[in-house]
């Protein structure tokens, strides 16, 4: 879901085209501070290749899914054990899993009753194992697989750190029963990923594929050195936040820790989405070092947001680390401000419901944005648009539509009776989105689409047109689905892999595509590291039963990295915990 994204810096190989306002720093390939940002987008042809993989593995469908759970069994097992003589002062797994509601993988990995609908998750699996065999063969160790060229990219988003599609793609994996490819993923991070780098990071970045990564991977398999790699690597990040009001810098050298601001940014300033986007990772890492510091440092960004005042109750996406103020009015839901407003409710949830807090923030940066973004078109769309000073640009862009999904996973809790309000709002939005993949020639979303000049959901701009594999689109159907069951959503789902698999699917991985309005192919030769974290695992969620990750034991963070609800009364309960669930 969420993050911005500033310019991307194209040349040195870094082909992210993420332009301007995206998501996340992260599929761009930013030049840290000083450095000019530029975009460009390089053409390559598309050559789509379908496995036989998928129908195999349907056929053997019932004795595959026994071998791969073993396996698991036996991870987790030998894992529980090593952790089962952890001191009172540290973090115990076991108590964890005697926490949780459901085993994480559910009654059986996520089956369902649904013979077509299984056989759409094994598709989707398929489309993972090809994506990571080709990744594996021709990109092992670099942070993303170009497909077209067959070669690794590394990019400058991560501060020297590599392996990113290793990391993102570890819980997904593991969820959809890919053993051998888990196994290999997870060798390579106890023997190859080196944390000691000393290069220019996006704080927000490494938080939410790498922490995010390594945090899910612990919670899911117990294996003790998640757990030590993860803390060590968020002790390198608490640099950032040496700054007069606490609020970090968005680039930090994760060698010496020294931190600045993006250089495109209005007067080095800090963005919402990126200092807004610590609070899920960094309390889980309080929890699992037992350091406080992390929480504090999230806690205190939320002091300095209380604090200043909000124009119409907006939180601009623009502030000064320096003088605690922002530094223009620009509000948006989509680039710069997205996952802000995902992690307030997420925190909530994640709490148990005791964040209340976070619970207020989110309600009322809820309220504020219906008054003042919510729009409804001519034709009847509801839409979410961009404010600038009072004024609104009639604008949504793609990674705005996570929106549907985030207010739906928050309506149970706001006022009962606004309880329905905000489930149709999010059915609406989510209505929207699909508009805009349903109304261009591949079936897929453009970057951001627009309610003026006569067009509707549509991009009128040329640099609005291109797709890079993102997922929010069908986050939200994700979401929507376990809300209601309304078999639209997995039908739109569907249609989504459809798409992809004729458009965006080459010989050696998947790519995005230029111009979602044409059928001429147009590849940008960058298979994302968030198409392995979100994009698919929301799709093989969408097909599985709501056992498998259920809503009742995790949240995600913003690049779909699982974490535990924290029951605090149950891990802080002395007696044994005698109801661990097990797969």
């Amino acid at each position: 879901m969420q993050r911005q994204t500033q310019p991307v810096t194209v040349g040195s190989g870094s082909e992210n085209d993420a332009r301007e306002h995206m998501k996340r720093p992260k599929e761009q390939g930013m030049t840290p501070a000083k450095g000019e940002s530029s975009t460009k987008l390089k053409s390559l042809i598309r050559k789509p290749s379908v496995s036989h993989e998928a129908t195999e593995e349907r056929l053997a469908r019932g004795k595959a899914q026994e071998d791969l759970t073993l396996p698991r069994l036996i991870t987790e097992s030998a894992s529980v054990k090593a952790s089962s003589s952890d001191h009172p002062d540290t973090f115990s797994y076991n108590k964890f899993k005697g926490c949780l509601l459901k085993p994480p993988l559910g009654r059986d990995g996520g089956q369902t009753s649904d013979p077509t609908t299984n056989e759409r998750r094994e598709k989707v699996k398929e489309m993972m194992k090809f994506a990571w065999d080709n990744y594996k063969r021709y990109a092992w160790g670099k942070n993303e697989l170009r497909p077209l060229t067959k070669n690794g990219h590394i990019g400058n988003m991560f501060g020297g750190l590599r392996g990113a599609s290793i990391i993102d793609s570890l819980d997904t994996l593991y969820i959809m029963g890919l053993m051998e490819e888990y196994n290999d993923a997870k060798e390579w991070v106890q023997t190859s990923l080196d944390l000691n780098s000393n290069g220019e990071a996006s704080l927000f970045e490494v938080n939410i594929r790498y922490v995010g990564g390594l945090l899910s991977a612990y919670y899911l398999t117990g294996e003790e050195f998640y757990k030590k790699k993860v803390v060590e690597l968020g002790e390198k990040l608490l640099p950032a936040f040496n700054t007069p009001t606490g609020i970090p810098r968005g680039v930090i050298n994760l060698g010496s820790g020294t931190s600045w601001s993006w250089g495109w940014a209005s007067a080095g300033s800090s963005i919402l989405a990126e200092f807004g986007t610590l609070h899920l990772e960094f309390v889980h890492l309080s929890e699992l070092s037992r350091n406080p510091i992390y929480t504090e440092k999230v806690m205190n960004i939320r002091k300095v947001l209380n604090k200043i005042e909000k124009p119409h109750g907006l939180y601009p996406n623009f502030l000064s680390p320096v003088s605690g103020n922002w530094v223009q009015h620009h509000v948006s839901i989509g680039g710069l401000g997205d996952s802000f407003y995902e992690y307030l409710i997420k925190s909530y949830l994640m709490s148990d419901k005791s964040d209340d807090d976070a619970k207020k923030m989110y309600y009322g940066a809820l309220e504020a944005i219906e008054a003042n973004l919510v729009q409804k078109s001519p034709g009847g769309l509801t839409y979410m648009a961009e404010w600038r000073g009072g004024i609104l640009d009639h604008k949504m862009g793609h990674l705005a539509c996570f929106s549907g999904g985030m207010i739906g996973i928050g309506a149970d809790d706001g006022e009962p009776e606004k309880r329905q309000h905000y489930l149709d709002l999010a059915a609406e939005i989510t209505h929207t989105c699909h508009e805009s993949y349903t109304r261009s020639a591949t079936k897929l979303g453009p970057e951001a689409f627009r309610f003026d000049s006569g067009g509707e959901a549509t991009a009128t701009r040329l640099n609005d047109r291109y797709y890079i594999l993102r997922p929010e689109v069908i986050e939200s159907y994700m979401y929507m689905w376990r809300l209601t069951h309304d078999p639209k959503y997995r039908e739109w789902g569907w249609e989504a892999v459809q798409a992809l698999e004729q458009h965006c699917r080459v010989e050696s991985g998947f790519s995005g595509i230029r111009d979602v309005y044409t059928l001429t192919a147009s590849h940008d030769n960058m298979q994302q590291s968030f198409f392995l974290s979100e994009t698919l695992k929301y799709l093989y969620l969408l097909f599985s039963d709501d056992d498998l990750l259920s809503l009742e034991d995790w949240v995600f963070n913003t690049e779909a990295h699982p974490l535990p609800i924290i029951r605090r009364s149950c891990l802080e309960d002395p007696a044994p915990q005698d109801k661990t669930v097990s797969e």
